[in-house]
């Protein structure tokens, strides 16, 4: 069967979502033909191009038909420069692409791009001053102000419901009700909307397929899926169709309205690779249809999830990114947040290290869904087969573990099994901060090419992390994050105020241990997040255990996911401004000093003790664990012998130690017998190691030479 998997406009513009590669490589591995297609990119590209500002941004508006450019200066001026928008648009489009990154010099000379108000923001940052970049990246950010323009401006002047990532999102986030969705699907058009048409009309004359999926991760994805749905029924009516993705999984679990079935002939959910397979069969012959309840009350449509079929994940092939296109996509600009600019600068390759989360207890998160719930790790080394497998298919290198949380001891498999094979790759993961993140498993992560983190530190508060069942504290998060900054390693902490039970005070202490975090140079990124009740979380499935009321909405046959609620506690909803003003100053290493009072236009309580003691906490030695299963791992050259003892050579420093012959032997032995390459070296090893070589081990153990040893790569795990 001939199967096209479509992810819907707007999704992101740096690097593809990558749903659809990992049902194309299962799909393909069972026999069918498959193409992939991320409309939302071709979209974009069509749109804001030459022949697409003069027919759709430029072209259907002028002063003497819109109210909004006679009434907005800004509008009008943008409205009056768009033959100079046309013609720099092309060489934005070709130096964010990556084609051509001279252009960089052309796109920095001061007034050769029009500059509109998002220039304005240039001069409203002192802390990250344009002049302060080097050429490549402040043109990034100008060629990324020049695109933002020219997407305000379609925004306020012909399509309210544009936007780089999401497209009408406003309607999709957990509407009870289908009405206003079902009244924009199937009441007029937009540019966006005619243009994806035509994507399609083309995907599908050229392909021919009998089956099409719609994945929608976000609810910006919706309603151009639902529009998108509708072309497809009139271009290939022979074609089925289906519903699909994270959007899906977790808001129309409980999906009742009939209407969905004049777009959609079937919806999938949990793993699609599962699902996309039982529908294709059933299309192929329907005698083996697997179906599990009716979708509409007639029982004409299915939705397809089988609870006795589980893909493992060891078994899923590595994501195919054929069909897309890898060289089109933009490298933006993000200046708000360190963290956000892996996000949007640069193609990332999109993994999993296992399907679901090993930890799966945290009381806010979607953890009865089986995409959480249902944890199966891949061994170490199919992940570095895949990695390696699309670094040929992609020539890209630089991979994004898009787990819940990536577990630690995987982690560290995953580590050495890429310093085994010198797979040359940089890659992020989304982790817990629990211990077994040690220093030497923080810097063996590094080695093998990891950048950066991001996990949740959530609430900031022990007594909130032992409500939220976190499973860490704040001492544990904090040192955590010290060894993984003295790796070189990034991090990022997501942050959480309002949650049921949350007091001023433990919300104030929440952000005085962030404010030291960033002082220390521990943390380099964060957002702050307002708790939202989820239907599927533990918090939503027992809302009495945690003081919380579900107030609403009423379920009305569409989407339900976030919940409305009362709670018992302290309402903190005045705080967000405070804190998210406090963490942008931060994350700029401004305002560290200043009290936590400075940030608030209304009396705030002071931060308790614990808080104010964290620094302290942190200077406090913590010894290296040994004992007779801990394992020894050299990560770096093996050592040359001279005259004098042992020279080490590394990337960046070369350090002579003198020695002994004995002990000269002996310390090159054991390197040679704890790189990665070899057996595993545990303690016990080294004993007997020194036992036969009359060393006394736990002199060596105890001694300088061993100390410097780690310092300059000996792990002990």
């Amino acid at each position: 069967m001939n199967i096209l998997l479509i992810t819907p406009p707007f999704c992101q513009l740096n690097t593809p979502y990558p749903a659809t590669a990992f049902l194309k490589a299962w799909l393909r591995k069972k026999g069918h033909r498959v193409r992939q297609a991320d409309t939302g990119l071709e979209v974009y590209l069509r749109l804001f191009s030459t022949s697409g500002l003069e027919q759709y941004v430029f072209g259907e508006c002028s002063p003497e038909t819109h109210i909004s450019l006679k009434e907005n200066d800004v509008l009008l001026r943008t409205w009056q420069l768009k033959e100079r928008y046309t013609e720099c648009l092309p060489v934005v489009l070709d130096f964010l692409q990556g084609r051509d990154s001279a252009l960089a010099h052309l796109l920095c000379r001061p007034g050769y791009l029009p500059e509109g108000e998002r220039f304005l923001t240039l001069d409203a940052c002192p802390s990250s001053p344009e002049g302060a970049m080097d050429s490549a990246d402040r043109a990034r950010l100008r060629a990324t102000l020049f695109l933002e323009d020219l997407a305000d401006f379609h925004k306020q002047v012909n399509d309210p419901d544009f936007g780089f990532s999401r497209y009408a999102d406003h309607l999709a986030l957990s509407p009870p009700s289908f009405d206003p969705l079902y009244t924009k699907a199937t009441d007029g058009s937009s540019a966006v909307s005619r243009i994806h048409r035509e994507v399609l009309k083309e995907l599908c004359d050229e392909f021919r397929p009998g089956l099409v999926g719609f994945s929608v991760p976000f609810p910006g994805n919706l309603l151009e899926a639902l529009r998108g749905a509708a072309a497809v029924k009139q271009i290939c009516p022979e074609a089925h169709r289906t519903l699909g993705g994270g959007y899906v999984n977790t808001e129309l679990r409980q999906l009742e309205d009939i209407r969905l079935a004049e777009f959609f002939e079937s919806v999938t959910l949990d793993d699609g690779e599962d699902a996309m397979e039982a529908l294709a069969a059933a299309l192929d012959d329907p005698s083996r249809t697997r179906r599990i309840r009716s979708f509409i009350p007639e029982g004409a449509q299915w939705i397809f999830h089988d609870d006795h079929s589980r893909i493992r994940h060891r078994d899923r092939p590595a994501p195919d990114y054929s069909d897309l296109k890898m060289d089109a996509y933009l490298c933006l600009a993000d200046r708000e947040n360190p963290m956000h600019r892996l996000w949007s600068e640069g193609p990332w390759i999109k993994m999993m290290a296992a399907h679901g989360c090993y930890w799966k207890r945290c009381a806010f998160c979607d953890t009865s869904l089986d995409y959480i719930g249902r944890f199966d790790p891949a061994p170490a080394a199919v992940l570095a087969d895949q990695m390696e497998e699309l670094v040929r298919k992609t020539g890209k290198r630089s991979f994004h573990f898009v787990d819940e949380a990536a577990p630690p001891a995987l982690l560290k498999e995953l580590a050495l099994e890429l310093i085994r094979r010198n797979t040359a790759v940089s890659w992020w993961a989304n982790i817990r901060f629990e211990k077994n993140f040690s220093p030497s498993l923080c810097r063996l992560l590094a080695r093998s090419g990891c950048i950066a983190v991001s996990g949740g530190l959530e609430v900031a508060s022990d007594r909130m992390l032992k409500l939220i069942d976190k499973g860490v504290s704040v001492t544990q998060v904090s040192r955590v994050c010290a060894a993984f900054r003295e790796a070189g390693i990034m991090v990022h902490a997501y942050l959480m105020y309002g949650f049921p039970g949350q007091n001023a005070r433990e919300l104030i202490s929440s952000l005085e241990v962030v404010r030291q975090l960033f002082s220390r140079d521990l943390i380099q990124s964060a957002f702050w997040h307002r708790f939202a009740l989820t239907a599927h979380s533990p918090v939503g499935r027992d809302p009495e255990a945690f003081g919380v009321k579900i107030t609403g909405p009423r379920h009305e046959g569409f989407a339900r996911n976030d919940l409305q609620f009362s709670q018992d506690s302290e309402e903190l909803d005045a705080y967000g401004r405070g804190l998210n003003t406090a963490l942008y100053n931060y994350m700029r290493g401004k305002g560290l000093e200043l009290p936590l009072k400075h940030w608030f236009d209304f009396r705030i309580p002071a931060p308790d003790k614990g808080a104010r003691e964290i620094g302290r906490l942190l200077d406090s030695p913590v010894d290296m664990e040994l004992d007779g299963q801990s394992r020894l791992i050299w990560t770096e050259v093996l050592p040359a012998a001279s005259a004098e003892g042992l020279i080490f050579r590394g990337s960046d420093y070369q350090e002579e130690f003198s020695l002994s012959p004995e002990i000269q032997d002996f310390t090159r032995t054991l390197l040679e017998r704890c790189t990665p390459r070899e057996a595993p070296f545990l303690i016990e090893d080294f004993d007997r190691l020194a036992a036969d070589r009359n060393i006394d081990g736990d002199a060596y153990l105890s001694s300088s030479l061993f100390r410097e040893l780690t310092g300059y790569g000996l792990l002990v795990l």
